[in-house]
């Protein structure tokens, strides 16, 4: 409401003068616009942080008036008004996804054999109608006798993905795990030879940053669709296929993991896809840029 916006004006202000800041940094989300535009006002120096593709409303707004738009990808810059102002940082990924190597990670599971593992999950509550898909892909594993080992984050939808499997009678197959919330995810992605999952941007960061073959399903219950916006640049690199839920299925999920599992050229070429595209030192990155900002601003 307008109340509103002249309300978050002024106390947008009122945290300026109390703070006095040197530097003002935005990350996207409604709640950084007001400090922003009134540190970009008074001529304090500002940045903001975009890890989606594709910019919201807010960040788009912010770029006409900061002194720096830091983006996750290069194909980002195009969708700014002033692309002078972008710089490819990356988005930051915990350093926990860089402490395994792939055998390292495996040996940690339990797992002895050269079978691929493949890693599938749908966001930290889990998605019903992909979760429905992954029941009848599990069961489609098993009745080929489990060609792959398989860890599912089922998320509040576990208990039905329980329940489905075991009306098949496979709830104890071996070499299928469904988790309901998976807490070790740095060490199970390090282990994965393919991930399913949706492309949010703190996903799909990770995905790049460690290079990991994906197949992305994207939630079509997003604002802008932005989570499409994501997954096209990883797949348009060739570091992912994009499938969208209205396409996908137990079976043709099956067929595009069965098909990757087993060819493993194709999984290295999206692997050095999603290097060449990653920026792995992400945080440093955004230090690097932030500083040379204020210097600049104090010559």
């Amino acid at each position: 409401t307008v109340r509103n916006m002249v309300r978050s004006k002024q106390q947008a202000a009122r945290i300026l003068d109390e703070f006095q800041p040197d530097l003002v940094v935005g990350t996207g989300g409604y709640a950084s616009y007001p400090v922003v535009k009134e540190a970009a006002r008074r001529h304090i120096p500002t940045a903001v942080h975009e890890s989606n593709a594709v910019p919201g409303l807010t960040t788009k707004a912010l770029s006409k008036v900061v002194d720096c738009v830091m983006v996750g990808f290069e194909e980002s810059r195009a969708h700014y008004d002033h692309p002078e102002k972008v710089v490819v940082t990356g988005t930051p990924v915990r350093g926990d996804f860089f402490r395994y190597t792939r055998q390292e990670a495996r040996e940690k599971l339990g797992l002895t054999d050269e079978r691929p593992l493949l890693l599938s999950y749908w966001g930290s509550l889990g998605a019903e109608v992909m979760n429905c898909q992954m029941a009848e892909c599990i069961a489609l594993e098993c009745r080929d006798g489990a060609p792959f080992h398989h860890i599912h984050g089922a998320g509040r939808d576990y208990r039905a993905v329980l329940d489905a499997l075991q009306g098949s009678g496979l709830a104890d197959h071996p070499e299928v795990d469904v988790r309901e919330y998976i807490y070790d995810m740095p060490l199970v992605m390090a282990a994965a030879d393919l991930v399913l999952c949706r492309a949010g941007a703190s996903t799909i960061a990770e995905i790049a940053a460690i290079a990991k073959p994906a197949v992305l399903v994207p939630s079509p219950n997003v604002v802008a669709d932005h989570q499409t916006k994501n997954a096209r640049v990883l797949a348009n690199a060739g570091g992912a296929v994009l499938l969208p839920e209205g396409e996908s299925s137990g079976e043709k999920l099956y067929a595009l993991m069965t098909g990757l599992l087993s060819d493993a050229p194709r999984r290295e070429a999206m692997s050095r896809a999603l290097r060449d595209m990653a920026v792995p030192d992400a945080a440093e990155q955004i230090y690097q840029t932030l500083v040379r900002l204020m210097e600049k601003r104090a010559n």
